[in-house]
């Protein structure tokens, strides 16, 4: 059967402000998190530390972001999705800017812990906020959307960190930007309507504490585990990865670096995400509704672990941008199935929770990524240490092969 095509005129206008919204908390999500990697360099030459320390701080957020993911798949399924999604906006941002007003390195890691709860809480809040409101026909192509906000939001942190740092220097006002997200609630509040699948199910979810425990049932067990693998190896791939790109990228190459100024790192990353992640996660949208899930993902993530290598051993410009914008593609697009197919496995009461442990719980145990990524390439280099991240992709894909294929399924 071909794909559906995408049309305006097939959903509603409150349908549309779901998606705005959840995109829009996104791609601010992105902004904020991402500051970080764009200003490690300075970090570690402000407070005098190593990579190794400087990607604890990483970890410390990723840590957070399973724990908040999974505090607030609950707050979701207790109070609503849209209270829960303006909740953890004002949480990252207000963060944020504790981050930049941080005195020391202890202080400096307990905001990136907070900031990691509503980092965390976003994700699933507005995946399951746009898969229970919009039709199924289109659900795969609106969550692919929502998914590919975070290369806009990237993008800009990039642009804003760039210009910043090469203005100023100072690296505290790149994180008082990042106090802006929190205007977004006030429209959110105004103009985004709850969803109508979670007001049915309200009398279910004021019990639902104890059903936590459903997603471990004999139906529902072995899908629980392969998506949590499966997200746990893709973010690991990418959180190893991308948080390192960006001092990569600036470090001097006799610190295991590639030596490129401040606004020429801006560049390869603004074309890393607007000509790879954001046409990634767009594509995934397309390629699941007319391939299927599974083959979808096996595709995406075999594609990645083969170009990590290759981006690793790159060592001009002109390569470095055309491989980093095609890793970008496959191993972040495939990003796009994970709400998109957690969204499927799972019933509407237990729908946010689950996507919030096998998404965010995952994300608790891919932490480590950026301290190991950044202790390997201590010992030796970070292009050695990058292909670590290429076996973790290829490893996501053999867990994508083990779930069932849920294209067409209707939310109940």
């Amino acid at each position: 059967m071909a794909a559906t095509t995408f049309r305006l005129s097939d959903v509603t206008s409150a349908q549309k402000r779901t998606l705005i919204a959840a995109s829009l908390g996104w791609a601010l999500d992105a902004f904020d998190v991402m500051l970080y990697s764009l200003v490690i360099a300075h970090i570690m030459n402000a407070f005098q530390i190593n990579k190794a320390t400087a990607g604890w701080l990483g970890t410390f957020t990723l840590l957070a972001s399973g724990i908040g993911g999974v505090l607030f798949g609950f707050i979701a399924d207790r109070i609503g999705r849209t209270k829960a999604l303006m909740l953890s906006i004002l949480t990252y941002s207000i963060c944020s800017l504790g981050s930049g007003l941080s005195p020391n390195i202890p202080v400096l890691a307990f905001f990136r812990f907070v900031l990691g709860l509503g980092m965390g809480g976003e994700w699933n809040t507005g995946a399951t906020l746009v898969a229970e409101t919009w039709p199924t026909h289109l659900r795969a192509k609106a969550i692919a959307i929502v998914q590919s906000s975070w290369a806009w939001g990237y993008a800009a942190a990039a642009l804003v960190a760039g210009v910043v740092l090469s203005a100023t220097k100072n690296w505290r006002l790149v994180f008082f930007v990042g106090i802006l997200p929190a205007l977004a609630t006030l429209w959110i509040r105004a103009s985004v309507p709850e969803s109508e699948m979670w007001k049915q199910q309200k009398h279910r979810a004021e019990h639902a504490d104890s059903r936590f425990v459903e997603v471990f049932s004999r139906a529902l067990r072995r899908n629980t585990i392969f998506l949590f693998l499966l997200n746990f190896f893709g973010l690991f791939a990418w959180w190893g990865l991308f948080t390192w790109i960006p001092p990569y990228l600036t470090l001097p190459v006799e610190k295991g670096g590639r030596g490129f100024s401040m606004m020429q790192t801006t560049t390869l990353l603004i074309v890393l995400n607007l000509a790879g992640m954001f046409p990634g996660y767009l594509s995934f949208g397309w390629f699941a509704e007319r391939f299927g899930r599974k083959r979808s993902f096996a595709i995406y993530l075999l594609c990645a672990a083969l170009l990590v290598p290759a981006y690793a051993a790159a060592r001009s410009q002109w390569s470095i941008m055309v491989l980093g914008a095609l890793v970008a593609f496959f191993g972040t697009g495939f990003f796009s199935g994970s709400g998109l197919i957690g969204s499927e496995l799972f019933p509407t009461h237990l729908r946010a929770r689950a996507l919030g442990f096998t998404y965010n719980g995952a994300r608790t145990l891919s932490a480590f990524a950026p301290y190991t990524i950044g202790r390997l390439g201590q010992a030796r280099n970070l292009s050695w240490a990058f292909t670590f991240c290429g076996v973790s992709f290829l490893l996501a894909m053999l867990m994508a092969l083990q779930l069932p294929e849920t294209k067409g399924k209707e939310l109940e």
